[in-house]
């Protein structure tokens, strides 16, 4: 079993990276039961799909900004500093959620605000731990970090969802964000303990908004780049229905919060399975055909998530479209890390991450607004079909690339 289950030699040989996983595993788990307790503290106000997509909308310019300071910070300024900084902000943005949501009268608006800005300053500190990992791990150790990464992010959206779906249910939602407020509280004490990771300096005397804009050019002259992003975004936009989870648990599967949180949690528990099993993706030498095929298999599940309206069958197909996405997820990390060169490794993880996360946020507006004008079955439905369409669309476009791993 050694060449299939996930290598776990970074962990055992590097001190910062244990810290900064560690820390990683412990926030991510609070983070997730917010990502529950937001859209369902929407929808339980408004009774709107399309209010859920829009409030994730609202998120998106603070997360993008967020995204693209960081990493233009992260190429200049000690990455450690950064995400000290970040971690005590979003700590305090949770503990502002939870004191909204002690409230008698629960603000709307003050709850949009506090979950743009903690979006904004996750987006800030994403790129930082991300571009960290090359500096930390030999290149050979890159597939193995990046899949225990993933283990790490999907075992939190395992175990987060289906907590803030009890706590929901049993305790109500200022427990969810309380919790996320201590986790960032450890993160702190984690992250503090971590060696300095001076920038390289290379830009020292650029302005701010130039290197951002640099980062932007190096994109647009590198065929590899673009064709990582772009994948990634037509399975986020077109294939994640995350904004019609509340309206499937309530209306079509008539449940409550607790199938609320199943649903969140499915997709988490494909990936955590094929996170622990991703020892053998080091030896794929065609990884674009690889990962084409996973993001149409991912296309697939949600086309039969959306026609059959069975519980036990909606989330094992989002418990196989987790399972793609882990799969993509290391060989897309892998590709673009060992395609790009150091002096912009954190503004490209930064854009990185906008596309990451800003893509699902534009697929809770894709799918709400569609749902909203015909149905939740058809939004789904349709959004599994675009996303299919779309990745034979690229294969197209770069040909190279999906055939050979390489443009």
């Amino acid at each position: 079993m050694p060449r299939l289950l996930v290598d776990v030699g970074p962990l055992r040989q590097n001190r910062d990276f244990r810290l900064l996983y560690s820390g990683q595993v412990v926030s991510l788990l609070g983070s997730n039961l917010t990502v529950v307790a937001v859209p369902f503290q929407v929808y339980s106000q408004t009774h709107s799909s399309l209010w859920v997509g829009l409030a994730s909308l609202i998120q998106l310019p603070f997360l993008i900004t967020g995204a693209l300071w960081g990493g233009a910070m992260g190429d200049r300024y000690d990455k450690r500093v950064l995400m000290l900084l970040s971690s005590v902000v979003l700590g305090l943005t949770s503990a502002g959620l939870a004191v909204n949501a002690g409230l008698h009268d629960r603000h709307l608006v003050f709850l949009l605000l506090l979950a743009a800005l903690s979006a904004g300053f996750a987006g800030f500190s994403g790129p930082l731990r991300t571009a960290a990992i090359p500096k930390l791990v030999k290149p050979e150790e890159l597939v193995a970090s990046y899949s225990l990464n993933q283990v790490a992010v999907n075992s939190a959206a395992v175990i987060g969802p289906a907590l803030a779906g009890v706590l929901i249910a049993s305790v109500g939602l200022f427990s969810c964000y309380t919790i996320d407020a201590i986790t960032f509280a450890l993160l702190t004490v984690l992250t503090s303990f971590m060696s300095a990771m001076a920038a390289t300096g290379e830009h020292s005397g650029t302005r701010m908004l130039r290197a951002i804009g640099d980062g932007f050019r190096y994109v647009r002259s590198h065929a590899v780049v673009q064709a990582v992003y772009l994948v990634d975004l037509n399975a986020m936009v077109f294939g994640l229905p995350r904004a019609l989870f509340p309206a499937v648990a309530l209306t079509l599967y008539h449940g409550g919060p607790r199938t609320l949180g199943l649903l969140y949690a499915a997709p988490g528990v494909g990936a955590l399975l094929m996170a622990v099993i991703t020892g053998w993706i080091a030896r794929v030498r065609r990884q674009g055909r690889l990962v084409a095929a996973v993001v149409v298999a991912w296309g697939a599940a949600m086309t039969i998530f959306g026609l059959v309206h069975i519980v036990w069958i909606g989330l094992a197909c989002l418990g196989v479209a987790g399972a793609m996405d882990v799969i993509s997820t290391v060989l897309r990390n892998t590709i673009l890390q060992n395609a790009i060169t150091d002096e912009f490794r954190s503004r490209i993880s930064s854009i990185q991450m906008a596309v990451v996360t800003g893509g699902p946020r534009l697929g809770d507006v894709e799918s709400g607004v569609v749902a909203n004008y015909s149905s939740t079955e058809f939004s789904i439905v349709s959004g599994g079909i675009a996303c299919i369409v779309g990745v034979l669309v690229l294969m197209k476009w770069r040909p190279t690339f999906w055939q050979q791993g390489k443009i």
